[in-house]
């Protein structure tokens, strides 16, 4: 049995997955991308999607994505310039600093469930 516990989203692959998320209506409503190997091109892609008036994403689980400091910066631009329907946050397991964080801390006020572990 050939086990891979690191996948590799394409950047095409993402574009696809921000298109869901911008599309009219748009009926996703959870994205767990848990252990994806998405890093900062990924996460860029994405954030256009989040960024969508459309997107009416609940639930967005990002866990062991190999998140930065630019990843958050972006994901932090994106929840601000759309005032999401985000209940749930997970960014554990990342490359993420204090400061990251505290930057996101803005946006938490209007999320039920954020998870980070450093």
């Amino acid at each position: 049995m050939n086990y891979q516990s690191h996948i590799e989203l394409s950047e095409l692959q993402c574009a696809v997955v921000s298109s869901a998320l911008q599309s009219s209506p748009s009926h996703l409503t959870l994205l767990d991308l848990n252990e994806n190997f998405l890093r900062d091109p990924g996460v860029k892609l994405l954030c256009a999607g989040l960024q969508s008036p459309n997107c009416r994403l609940e639930v967005l689980r990002l866990e062991r994505c190999w998140l930065t400091k630019l990843s958050c910066d972006w994901l932090l631009s994106a929840l601000k310039s759309n005032p999401s329907h985000l209940r749930e946050l997970n960014l554990s397991w990342n490359h993420l600093k204090d400061s990251s964080v505290k930057e996101l801390s803005g946006v938490f006020c209007r999320v039920q469930t954020v998870n980070w572990r450093l």
